[in-house]
């Protein structure tokens, strides 16, 4: 759906580099996680794909075609920075924004009223956005920016101010529209937010990207063969033996099971065996880092 190929991009007259041959590809109808600490780089390249700024090198493809004036309609972008007129009603302002997108008086009507059933916001019509909580103002921000059935959706910290039921609904209604084919690029630090909507990420710093994949291909390439097990029933001393033997970490004993981590088994068939002579197994489970921690040990 959409490809980058080698985007370069610095600012103070070359002095600062932005991007630096920064290439990816998202696949049509997914949900792809763009990460970064502050300043990586995020921002610059959702601003090139708006065309808010040229990069000084590299292209940018929708739909195997060149970005272009035209895609401006396809392209929906929930910045960070909230955009709203305070001091206009609600209802004015999006069918004001509809427009801006091409829709129809009529066309933008409809639609803004289904997103209103949709989000439980259906008295808010009249009201101004001087008179909403951030949360409110944030569910009238998503509304514009997908009123317009964009192809390609953009969203910068899109749960920022919303209390954990308003960010649920908000997470619904996003797969809901990727189950219905749009494409969605969603920057955030909320990394567990990744994990459960993304397909595909792709983690900037410095200015270049540093991981991109599938989140489970991801993971598994910053494991560290460390293996979580808790056993029941267990024989005291063979237990302390054991532990001479091998070297465990976050060993806890509680209501009759002992848990602990151990790094890099050599021979797992002999592990297991010895583990089954002293009790009986519970859980044994290779540790997968979260995609939190993986950002961590990236960005280090």
């Amino acid at each position: 759906m959409l490809k980058a190929e080698n985007i370069t991009k610095a600012y103070n007259h070359g002095n600062k580099v932005a991007l630096q041959d920064f290439s990816i590809e998202v696949p049509e109808g997914s949900i792809y996680g763009l990460l970064g600490p502050n300043g990586a780089g995020k921002t610059t390249f959702i601003r090139i794909i708006n065309q808010i700024i040229q990069p000084d090198s590299g292209t940018i493809f929708i739909n195997g075609n060149r970005l272009n004036l035209n895609n401006i309609r396809d392209i929906g972008y929930m910045p960070e920075e909230r955009g709203l007129y305070k001091n206009m009603s609600i209802g004015d302002q999006l069918l004001y924004f509809g427009e801006l997108k091409g829709m129809s008086k009529n066309d933008a009507l409809a639609e803004a009223k289904k997103w209103f059933e949709r989000l439980n916001i259906d008295q808010w019509w009249k009201k101004k956005i001087s008179e909403l909580s951030k949360g409110m103002a944030q569910k009238i921000q998503f509304v514009t920016t997908v009123l317009h059935r964009p192809k390609l959706l953009i969203l910068d910290e899109p749960f920022s101010g919303f209390d954990p039921v308003n960010a649920n609904l908000i997470k619904e209604q996003i797969i809901r529209l990727k189950e219905k084919g749009t494409t969605i690029i969603l920057s955030t630090h909320r990394m567990e937010s990744v994990e459960e909507m993304c397909e595909f990420v792709t983690l900037i710093n410095n200015s270049k990207k540093v991981i991109d994949g599938k989140i489970f291909d991801v993971r598994e390439k910053f494991k560290q063969n460390i293996f979580e097990i808790a056993i029941s029933h267990y024989d005291e001393d063979k237990l302390d033996s054991y532990i001479k033997t091998y070297s465990f970490d976050n060993l806890k004993k509680e209501n009759g099971i002992a848990s602990f981590e151990i790094t890099k088994i050599i021979n797992q068939k002999q592990f297991l065996l010895e583990l089954m002579e002293i009790g009986q197994i519970r859980t044994f489970n290779e540790k997968i880092p979260s995609m939190n921690e993986v950002f961590i040990q990236a960005v280090k």
